[in-house]
């Protein structure tokens, strides 16, 4: 059963790496912080676009610094 793809290990370990790749991913995204107002849809939806791409390039710049593919 743990070879299942979304097994519950198998998200818990996502889960991991994404929670300890966020710093250098927000710093990546470089986006400024709301200061308290609030953003339109567009806006939502364009920054998750720019946190996802920062987010591949952590994780792909990690997997390069530690010696994997």
């Amino acid at each position: 059963m743990a070879d299942q793809p979304n097994s519950g290990g198998d998200i818990q370990q996502k889960y991991r790496q994404f929670l300890d790749l966020l710093p250098l991913t927000i710093s990546l995204a470089g986006l400024p912080p709301s200061e308290g107002r609030l953003f339109t849809e567009d806006q939502i939806e364009a920054r998750a676009m720019t946190v996802r791409h920062a987010y591949r390039v952590a994780k792909s710049t990690v997997r390069e610094l530690l010696g994997g593919s």
